[in-house]
C-alpha cells in the first residue's frame, strides 16, 4: 500500500494512498487501527471527501477505508471502461490487497448498484451492506430518469456516453455548486464552501467525468440484469437502509434484495447528501448497526 501526500483537501488522522488496483490507480484514504472495517463508497457529485466529517467518528472504534471510484476524485481517469462491473472488481481487489477481511460496506446515491453487486458477487468480502439515499436499476432507479413523472434531466445527461465530458468541463462550479448541491441539501445544509471547493476541484480534472458517465450509463443498459442478479444472489448479510428526504425510497428498494436481516432508518432534517449534512446522526446509526452485526 503506497502512502502519498494529499492531492487535495484532507482531515487529521487520515492517510492517503494511491495503488494500482485492477489496472487503475485507485485513490483511497484510511483511518483507525482497530475494530471491524468500514468501506465507504461515495455517490454523485461526490468523492471520498463526502465522508470527511464521518470518518473520524467511525475511526474512533473501527478501521475505515474511503475510496474514490475509478474515474472519480483522485483515482485514475485513463482506463477504457468505467462500468459497474469494473468498479466492483476494483473494490474486491482493494479489500484483498489491504487484507481487510469482510467489511461493512456503506454506499450512497448512484453507488448503490456497486455496493449491492459487491455483496451479491463477493459475499466473503462483506459483513453488512448499508445503502444511503440510493436505489437500484429495476427497483426504482429508473424512475429518476422519467422527467415527466418527477425524475431529473441530469440522469440522462450524465448517462449518455461522452455528453458530460464534452459539456461539463469549464462549468463544474455552475453544475455542482450552483445547481446540484442547493437542490440536494435539506434546510439544515451544513456543507461548507470549502467542501464544495474540493468537490469542484476533483471534477475539474482532465477526464474528470468519465466515472460519472460510466455509473449513470449502467441504468440505461441494465436490461433486467440487476433483477436477475438479485433473484440468483439475494444479499444474505444484514442490510441497513438509510433514508433522508426521499424516504422510503431506499428502504423500498433494499428490502426487495435483502435475503435476511433487514433494518430501515430515516434521518430527519436532511436532504439527499446525508453523510455531508449530518455525519453525527449517521455515525450513530452505523455504529449501532455494526455493533449488532459484529461477531461477539
Amino acid at each position: 500500500m503506497t502512502t502519498i501526500d494529499p492531492i487535495g483537501a484532507t482531515v487529521p488522522g487520515v492517510q492517503h494512498h494511491l495503488d494500482d488496483i485492477n489496472g487503475v490507480p485507485l485513490h483511497h484514504v484510511t483511518a483507525g487501527d482497530a475494530g471491524t472495517p468500514f468501506l465507504l463508497i461515495h455517490g454523485w457529485p461526490e468523492t471520498w471527501y463526502a465522508f470527511h466529517r464521518l470518518i473520524p467518528l467511525l475511526a474512533a472504534r473501527h478501521r475505515v477505508v474511503a475510496v474514490d471510484l475509478r474515474g472519480f476524485g483522485d483515482s485514475g481517469t485513463e482506463a477504457e471502461v468505467y462500468d459497474e462491473e469494473s468498479a466492483v472488481e476494483d473494490l474486491h481487489q482493494l479489500v484483498e490487497r489491504l487484507a481487510l477481511g469482510p467489511v461493512h460496506v456503506v454506499c450512497q446515491d448512484i453507488s448503490g448498484g456497486v455496493g449491492f453487486r459487491l455483496a451479491a458477487e463477493h459475499p466473503g468480502d462483506v459483513l453488512s451492506l448499508t445503502g444511503i439515499e440510493t436505489s437500484l436499476a429495476g427497483f426504482g432507479l429508473e424512475m429518476l430518469a422519467d422527467v415527466l413523472h418527477g425524475g431529473s434531466w441530469h440522469v440522462s445527461f450524465l448517462g449518455t456516453p461522452g455528453i458530460a465530458s464534452m459539456l461539463a468541463p469549464g462549468h463544474e462550479r455552475e453544475l455542482i455548486a450552483d445547481w446540484a448541491y442547493p437542490l440536494m441539501t435539506g434546510p439544515a445544509g451544513g456543507i461548507s464552501p470549502e467542501t464544495i471547493d474540493e468537490i469542484v476541484r476533483a471534477y475539474s480534472r482532465d477526464h474528470g467525468w468519465r466515472g460519472t458517465e460510466g455509473l449513470y450509463r449502467q441504468l440505461f443498459i441494465d436490461d433486467g440484469a440487476t433483477r436477475e442478479r438479485a433473484t440468483a444472489h439475494p444479499v444474505r448479510v444484514p442490510v441497513l437502509a438509510v433514508d433522508g428526504v426521499n424516504r422510503p425510497f431506499t428502504e423500498s428498494t433494499l428490502r426487495q434484495v435483502a435475503g435476511g436481516d433487514f433494518e430501515a432508518v430515516t434521518i430527519e432534517g436532511v436532504g439527499h447528501l446525508v453523510a455531508q449534512e449530518d455525519p453525527e446522526s449517521l455515525a450513530d446509526v452505523l455504529l449501532r448497526f455494526a455493533g449488532r452485526v459484529d461477531p461477539h
